[in-house]
């Protein structure tokens, strides 16, 4: 495994492996309040003016950056933002795809589409503003499990017991939480289960009717379950770096049929190429 000290240091990458992705719990609504939501029209609303027009599916990127005194890191993650007038307030509904990750370590780190997809918030809000001509729109910080069942994800503390029994396999390979892949540059591999509780907020101006623009802040928790060698069972936080140019987010605007199929092929023609731990 190139020895422990190594080993420690792939732990410190994994422990961001899933930020990126980010989720959503929102504390204001029970799970019953947002399925029953009605739509709405653009009349009933006080929202500024072409908000309306937000109401799509758009194809979402996002990045964020990461960084200690052992590893710079870079998360990469593409999925879907709908957004929905409901009660003359536009709600969003956000799913995801895929993950990448790059890293200064010559580590290659994997998450499964699988594991990716488990990633479900719940509908929130959008908070919307005009500036400069421009529409400002917000998606709230609302925190969400992933592994773990939280019956109040924003307030519940994260355990720090592996063998809790709210923690599940969420992506269905037969582990606990969900499951991170790691090789070493040696050519050995290994295996980290997780469970998180994803915090993330958007920032975003509309560029143009099909564009939206932006960054991401994150502060996700996360506990290590499991592992396939004790090595790899360190405990740790990463933090994002606070540079909204490191951590963009993108929307772009697509035709409701679109899948998570069609976004992995037409990716290269709607999202800047993946990026590279350059600082």
């Amino acid at each position: 495994m190139g020895g422990l000290n190594r080993s420690v240091l792939v732990w410190l990458f994994v422990a961001a492996v899933v930020s990126g992705c980010g989720g959503g719990e929102s504390t204001g609504q029970s799970p019953q309040q947002k399925s029953d939501a009605s739509k709405g029209t653009a009349s009933e609303s006080t929202l500024p003016d072409g908000a309306e027009k937000l109401v799509g599916r758009w194809a979402h990127y996002d990045v964020v950056a990461y960084e200690d005194v052992s590893m710079k890191t870079l998360i990469i993650s593409t999925g879907f933002a709908d957004i929905e007038m409901r009660d003359g307030e536009l709600w969003n509904r956000m799913r995801f795809c895929h993950a990448d990750m790059a890293n200064n370590q010559k580590l290659n780190i994997t998450m499964s589409d699988a594991a990716t997809s488990a990633i479900v918030p719940i509908d929130t809000v959008l908070n919307l503003d005009e500036a400069n001509g421009s529409l400002q729109v917000n998606r709230p910080a609302t925190p969400t499990g992933i592994g773990i069942k939280l019956a109040d994800p924003a307030n519940e503390k994260l355990p720090t017991d592996p063998a809790d029994p709210r923690i599940f396999d969420a992506d269905g390979d037969g582990k606990p939480g969900v499951t991170s892949s790691i090789g070493l540059a040696d050519g050995s591999t290994g295996e980290i289960y997780i469970a998180r509780r994803e915090i993330f907020e958007y920032n975003l101006t509309q560029e143009s009717p099909d564009e939206l623009v932006g960054a991401i802040t994150d502060s996700s928790e996360q506990l290590v379950v499991g592992a396939n060698n004790p090595v790899f069972l360190a405990q740790s936080q990463w933090k994002q770096i606070e540079d909204p140019q490191r951590n963009p987010v993108i929307w772009k605007r697509v035709d409701s049929t679109w899948d998570c199929a069609r976004l992995a092929s037409e990716r290269a023609a709607l999202f800047p190429p993946q990026p590279e731990v350059d600082w």
